[in-house]
């Protein structure tokens, strides 16, 4: 049976999830959950909700969804102590640190792997089952195709199928923390895409803003797809929303017509799509309006009332014995195998009217208030005996409150409370880091002075293009594979003949590129899109094979500084930054193809790159990063990168020149990214 896993910000949300059929919840703590402007759930907020899932049979997974830093790790450790003496169904898991901890505090709950953790393919799948996670959560830009591969591959599977679509890949966006200093990565996102954009600078365009996720017309496809969960996003909203969607959503997958019409009134932005499940990535753009606003005001009362009573989950067998002389007895027994036996008082004698069966039945058999159907009721009485209708409502009552407090109950978890960290140190670092350099284009580098670059880093078709002229300097290369991964296969294959060639470094700037470098033999160098920002993640990583790792823009230097890391570590010290990367191009969208202007602008009017290839495209920031006269800065790492994306090759060399101290020149126009502000 598949999943339906409900979002819940609050415990109103929560019983809203559970009473209109939801068969998971997932919640959020105060801290370390990728949805923090949510209300979310203190402790004694979340044993209840642990009580309350279990109630009604459903399991509840708790989201600890982000990236952590080393100033947060004592204090997560704690947490997820806490957490695991409630013996939830599983945590929802970013950073591989995190799952590092998890595991080693208590290693029987099971771990899924987050969508922010950017899997949508085979191998990607295989490396989070490597590290012991048991579900994927699927990005949302995958297509049915994709998603059969992958849930084919002996790993659980979890889509999303309704709700909020963000703009870029989950876990790849850094577009709010640069421009807000709020990361997406840490929970905060500003959603800055909703935010005025347009390649022709029209002031009301919104060309990163798309509509809402909804599959409710394709679950009989899903159903063939081998998905174990679908998941409903929206812990940031409310109630009603929550009870619309799993309604909607429970009907569909129980074969009955789900009501679409209220299901749009409840939220959504123009309507839903459909576009990266089916291929057909047109219409996916759209914006909240006025009549959308109106729409979901009107339908809030009707879905209230979704979730005003309780519901029924099990059916209650109940046999009752008022025998003279005996106390009275009530035995009950749900569907699930729950059973308890409760006690009254020894009934009177009957001066008026003695009690009979249908007295009796009236009593115990009044469950509205509870999960429970009536099942079967057997009564056993003798003639001539008095009994109070308080006595049997009271029996009633403690009899499903005791099935409660049975049904609620979970096995205990082992729990390592004496868990502590280790770090393994690299000792390497020098006042004068290696210099990496990266390039969107060779052809900027042919007359660059690159003879004392550690490695040259290039996309791997632009590789194939300049083959041969690469020929003499391949094992100072390093192969930089698509970022989104649309056919393993073929990339795989690529791969191969390179590394038949004498090429022998990868770029792992997804999950899946360990999985893969690994078998045919390259060195691994882990990306900046690992996300990697603590001293847990850099020894998981190490352990995978990684040689060394650029760590995450978004540390500040001081973090970088104090992160402790058993390979050396590094940073991009130059560029213009990828703040996005899209499986959907907004120039296109809005202009098409010919009138592409290779660049959006925001409120402010300023211009930021777009780049189309290999099937997906990636949003640069518009002021490019600069530390050359940071020697400070530099000194903080054991490697830095020069990331080269759409400079001349006059511009190319001049930076080039600043960085290995042959120019001291200062120019204009420039950021010094997260390193010394960092986000919030």
């Amino acid at each position: 049976m598949i999943e339906l896993l409900a979002p819940a910000g609050n415990t109103e949300s929560l019983t809203a999830a559970l009473r209109c059929g939801a068969d998971a919840v997932y919640i959020g703590g105060k801290s370390f959950s990728a949805r923090q402007n949510a209300s979310n759930f203190d402790i004694d907020e979340m044993k209840q909700a642990a009580r309350l899932c279990h109630r009604y049979g459903a399991a509840l997974h708790i989201a600890v969804n982000t990236i952590i830093t080393d100033s947060q790790l004592s204090d997560f450790i704690s947490e997820i102590k806490q957490y695991a003496a409630l013996s939830p169904d599983a945590f929802i898991v970013q950073d591989p640190g995190a799952a590092y901890i998890i595991k080693n505090i208590s290693p029987d709950i099971p771990l899924h792997a987050s969508t922010q953790m950017t899997i949508h393919s085979l191998k990607g799948a295989m490396f989070a089952k490597s590290l012991g996670f048991s579900r994927v959560v699927i990005s949302r830009e995958a297509s049915a195709d994709m998603i059969s591969s992958i849930s084919a591959a002996g790993i659980e599977t979890e889509i999303f199928v309704h709700g909020a679509l963000c703009m870029s890949v989950s876990g790849q966006c850094y577009m709010s923390a640069m421009i807000g200093s709020r990361s997406a990565n840490r929970g905060l996102c500003a959603q800055t895409c909703r935010l005025p954009f347009s390649p022709a600078g029209h002031p009301d365009e919104h060309c990163l803003s798309l509509r809402d996720l909804s599959l409710i017309s394709h679950i009989e496809k899903i159903k063939s797809l081998g998905v174990s969960s679908l998941k409903i996003e929206g812990r940031m909203k409310r109630p009603e929303y929550v009870a619309a969607a799993v309604s909607a959503y429970r009907n569909a997958l129980d074969g009955l017509n789900p009501d679409t019409e209220t299901l749009k009134a409840a939220f959504s932005r123009n309507g839903f799509t459909d576009g990266y499940f089916t291929g057909r990535k047109t219409f996916m753009f759209g914006m909240r309006d006025k009549d959308d606003v109106m729409s979901s005001a009107q339908v809030i009362p009707e879905l209230k009332q979704l979730y005003r009573k309780e519901r029924k989950v099990s059916e209650l067998n109940l046999d009752v014995h008022v025998r003279k002389g005996e106390k009275v007895t009530l035995k009950v027994s749900d569907t699930d195998g729950y059973s308890c036996t409760v006690y009254g008082n020894i009934p009177d004698t009957a001066v008026n009217k003695p009690i009979n069966e249908e007295f009796i039945l009236r009593q115990i058999s009044k469950l509205g208030d509870t999960i429970y159907n009536q099942g079967k009721i057997t009564i056993h009485t003798d003639e001539g005996l008095s009994v109070p209708a308080s006595v049997l409502n009271s029996m009633r009552r403690e009899a499903v409150e005791k099935l409660y407090a049975l049904r609620e109950q979970t096995a205990e978890h082992v729990i390592n409370n004496d868990f502590t960290l280790h770090h393994t140190l690299n000792e390497k670092k020098e006042k004068h880091p290696a210099i990496r350099i990266r390039a969107e284009r060779y052809s900027v580098l042919e007359h660059a002075d690159t003879k004392d670059a550690e490695y040259i880093i290039l996309p791997l078709n632009e590789i194939i293009k300049n083959i041969s002229s690469l020929s003499n300097i391949k094992q100072k290369i390093i192969i930089e594979p698509p970022r989104f991964i649309f056919n393993e296969c073929d990339i795989e294959k690529t791969l191969k003949n390179l590394f038949e060639l004498g090429f022998s470094h990868i770029m792992c700037c997804n999950v899946a590129y360990i999985s893969i470098g690994k078998q045919i033999g390259f060195r691994l160098h882990g990306d900046f899109g690992l996300n990697t920002a603590n001293s847990c993640a850099a020894e998981v990583f190490c352990e995978c094979g990684m040689e060394d790792i650029t760590l995450s823009f978004e540390l500040k230097l001081s973090q970088i500084e104090k992160l402790k890391s058993p390979v050396s570590t590094g940073i991009i010290a130059y560029g213009k930054l990828p703040l996005m990367l899209t499986v959907n191009c907004p120039v296109k969208n809005s202009s098409g193809c010919k009138n592409c202007r290779h660049s959006i602008k925001d409120r402010t009017g300023r211009n930021f790159r777009v780049q189309c290839t290999n099937g997906y495209t990636e949003i640069f920031n518009h002021d490019p990063l600069y530390l050359a006269d940071k020697p400070e800065a530099l000194s903080k790492t054991d490697f830095i990168t020069l990331f080269f994306t759409d400079e001349s090759e006059k511009e190319t060399r001049k930076i080039i020149l600043d960085y290995t101290g042959k120019t001291d020149s200062s120019p204009s126009g420039i950021t010094r990214g997260l390193y010394y502000r960092g986000i919030k």
